[in-house]
């Protein structure tokens, strides 16, 4: 069991990737943006951060930077559904674990969440 935040703006993907997580065994925190993921992460530790890309108040590419500085060992997985986006994500390819293009099956997403937590052994 992984202690994973889920940073997500848009509700139906924040439940279905936190309903997918949970039934894999995992303790989920689940928040609408990257600014409440700062906070979150602030007061707790997590083993795994999965964000979204673009979202309101601090986007993920924001908040993955802000993670490497603040918390160095906090694995990271991206989710976008935007091309431009992806391609901005992989100039940080020393910083995160992967990005999943959404739309993406619930193994898919299972298969990258434990991907991204075995690599940080």
């Amino acid at each position: 069991m992984a202690r994973i935040l889920v940073a997500e703006d848009e509700l139906a993907v924040r439940q279905f990737v936190t309903r997918a997580l949970v039934h894999a065994g995992h303790e989920v925190t689940a928040v609408a943006d990257g600014q409440q993921a700062i906070e979150t992460l602030a007061k707790a530790r997590f083993d795994l951060l999965v964000t979204d890309i673009v979202m309101p108040e601090v986007d993920g590419i924001t908040l993955a930077l802000k993670c490497a500085k603040e918390w160095p060992g906090l694995r990271i997985l991206m989710m976008t559904g935007y091309a431009a986006e992806r391609q901005r994500a992989h100039n940080l390819d020393a910083l995160i674990h992967k990005v999943i293009t959404k739309p993406f099956s619930l193994s898919d997403f299972v298969a990258a969440v434990e991907a991204a937590l075995k690599a940080r052994h």
